[in-house]
């Protein structure tokens, strides 16, 4: 007569295992979700901030000086080419800076750039020696208005979702890319009690 072989305990240990694989990538999937819901917001909390600037410098200051509250990061440096003149500003004021320079750093970057390094970007200023994850993101303005970088920096390394990171930092670049040429192009706030 013929061994019976079992295969029901083997079964069920393979499909044991399976579902914990299942179930891990499951709460990955989850954690992504309400990772990225939240740099959603982020982003449009910034856009939101950025957008009740009543001037120029007042951008700049929410560029500068709230948004790496609101946006949970360390640093943020906003460079641009102005006409013939060359700008940096970053938490400790605006800087005059070679145009040529920044012209070459902009023409560097293609929409987005995120990255782990060992050192920031020249553009954060004295923070650099203190970057060590960055996202650049190019801001094009039809001349004769400014076109720049703006240079997003952490002190720790963090893992980069290149993708779906590269999409909202981009709207976070045309979004400040408006306000520029808003400001740039009429620098007077609107007033519709005077309309």
């Amino acid at each position: 007569m013929g061994r019976v072989i079992q295969f029901e305990e083997r079964a069920v240990a393979h499909l044991r295992e399976r579902l914990g694989v299942i179930e891990e990538a499951n709460q990955d999937l989850i954690a992504f979700a309400r990772g990225h819901s939240g740099a959603v917001s982020a982003i449009h909390a910034a856009v939101l901030a950025a957008l009740e600037a009543d001037s120029i410098e007042a951008l700049l200051h929410v560029v500068t000086q709230e948004w790496p509250l609101i946006l949970g990061i360390d640093a943020v440096a906003l460079s641009l080419i102005v006409g013939e003149q060359g700008f940096r500003s970053d938490g400790n004021g605006v800087q005059l800076v070679e145009p040529q320079i920044l012209a070459r750093a902009i023409d560097q970057v293609d929409g987005v750039e995120m990255r782990t390094v060992e050192r920031g970007h020249p553009l954060f200023g004295p923070a650099c020696d203190l970057i060590r994850a960055e996202a650049l993101i190019r801001i094009d303005c039809e001349p004769p208005l400014p076109r720049g970088l703006i240079a997003l920096g952490q002190r720790t390394e963090q893992s980069l979702d290149a993708r779906h990171g590269s999409e909202l930092l981009m709207f976070l670049g045309r979004s400040l890319g408006a306000m520029l040429r808003r400001w740039l192009t009429d620098p007077r706030p609107t007033n519709s009690a005077t309309s």
